[in-house]
């Protein structure tokens, strides 16, 4: 079998006269040219589009001309020397070449800057070095100017009303946040209000997180001080839990929440015993989710199967020497004392199925809690709930403390009185709004499966006008 030496491929133009020529030519067909002497063309094609023949994209010439004196080297061009455009033609602004400076190395994962671009993409060669952190961008000017405008606005009228600026977008920092929670800029979702919150009220605070699993938080609370009628101060903190198994839960807990808070700030200041006060807050909390299921005939209609909103709730007051809870679920009190070396304490008992274990003598705690069944919960509020018996106690403690409030979220991760000792910083009496942050934060640290709420009430009851340092 012979074998065929490779061809030698002919140019696509006469060099003499460009004449287009076929795959093979050894001559030209219009003027004769001896093709054999004209290298052939490379096969490879390259990456860089480039225009008219010795013409690059931006007009000028390229590669430059050789210097008429061969004894004066030509300067060297480089990419920087060419004045770009960009993807509308317009000329690029004037920027120091980039080998003006010492090169650094490129971020890991971004490309070197040496990298070939197309000069027809209208992207720079001379890109100044990536710097290690990026600072964010700033506001856009358009919301920074309608804010001000708005505030200028409300000032020449002379309301006395805080004007609600609009909402920057926390991904890009630059658009604004439109009504549905999404950024007109970048189109990243916001945060929800409800995913994180926090609130102080004189020495009460308290913080609510969605958690790391959860796609809402369903948690709600609500935090107070008042006066009675001696003038004694008095401090009082509600948490509600949705229950995730019943229809709108987070509406539930909000409602409760809320409607016990009223509840207690009117009561208090009337001279109504803290501990009726609580018992007659949670009869309204669970009137005001019992009237959530209040729907017309139509809405049950399309779902049929939906069960009645539900939540579980507990609360503490601290006033004139007495700690007062009241609950209904399974939601917590603790009493953390000031000096560790005194004991701790919980002062609710869980409305569950793991306590009615424990209580009927079937079980211990460790294995009633063990079970997968112990968070069954057997008191709510809620329309479907059965005959509502609110719990409430009185205490007297003897030395100062710090009375914690909080949902499962919580104490899933520091169930005994003396787990949750150790995660109450030390100063907490004195910084309750810090000290909640920091049991949230323990919560997701160890995985933050549920919502996570916890209030936190210095006893005694500080002075009128104390908060958190």
């Amino acid at each position: 079998m012979m074998s065929q030496m490779p061809q030698q491929a002919a140019p696509a133009k006469c060099p003499s006269c460009a004449e287009p020529l076929e795959s093979g030519d050894l001559f030209c067909g219009a003027c004769g040219y001896d093709l054999s002497a004209v290298p052939a063309a490379p096969q490879d094609h390259p990456t860089l589009t480039m225009g008219a023949a010795g013409v690059g994209p931006s007009g000028v010439d390229w590669p430059p001309p050789e210097p008429e004196s061969s004894e004066t080297p030509a300067a060297p061009h480089l990419p920087t020397d060419l004045p770009g455009t960009d993807s509308g033609g317009k000329p690029l602004p004037a920027s120091p070449p980039a080998h003006s400076s010492p090169a650094s190395p490129p971020p890991h994962g971004a490309a070197p800057h040496g990298s070939p671009v197309s000069p027809a993409s209208g992207v720079r060669f001379d890109r100044p070095p990536e710097p290690d952190e990026y600072p964010l961008q700033a506001p856009d000017p358009r919301v920074a100017a309608s804010a001000a405008e708005t505030g200028e606005a409300a000032e020449t009228a002379g309301s006395a009303e805080t004007t609600e600026l609009p909402k920057v977008c926390v991904a890009c920092r630059a658009g604004r946040v439109d009504d549905d929670g999404y950024c007109e800029n970048c189109g990243h979702a916001q945060p929800r209000e409800r995913d994180h919150m926090e609130q102080e009220s004189g020495p009460v605070a308290a913080v609510s997180d969605r958690g790391l699993r959860h796609h809402r938080n369903e948690d709600a609370f609500a935090v107070g001080h008042t006066a009675l009628p001696d003038g004694a101060p008095a401090a009082l903190a509600v948490v509600c839990d949705g229950v995730s198994s019943a229809t709108r839960p987070d509406e539930a807990s909000m409602a409760a929440s809320r409607a016990a808070g009223e509840a207690l700030l009117a009561a208090l200041p009337q001279g109504t015993h803290p501990q009726q006060a609580l018992h007659d807050a949670i009869v309204a909390a669970s009137q005001a989710v019992n009237a959530l299921a209040e729907e017309p005939p139509s809405a049950r209609e399309h779902t049929p199967h939906q069960n009645a909103p539900a939540c579980t709730i507990v609360a503490a007051i601290v006033a004139s020497g007495l700690l007062v809870v009241g609950w209904v679920g399974d939601s917590r009190v603790y009493w953390v004392p000031v000096d560790r070396s005194a004991p701790a304490a919980r002062l609710t008992e869980d409305d569950s199925w793991a306590a009615q274990m424990v209580a009927a003598g079937l079980m211990s705690e460790a294995e009633a809690y063990a079970d997968e069944r112990a968070h069954a919960i057997t008191g709510w509020l809620g329309a479907d709930a059965y005959e509502l018996e609110p719990h409430t106690a009185s205490f007297k403690p003897d030395r100062p403390g710090v009375v914690v409030v909080c949902t499962d979220g919580l104490w899933n991760y520091a169930e005994t009185a003396e787990e949750m000792a150790e995660v109450v910083p030390a100063d907490a009496d004195v910084r309750p709004l810090h000290a909640a942050r920091v049991l949230v934060g323990h919560a997701l640290d160890g995985g933050g499966h549920d919502n996570v709420t916890v209030a936190l009430l210095p006893f005694p009851e500080p002075p009128q006008g104390a908060g958190s340092a």
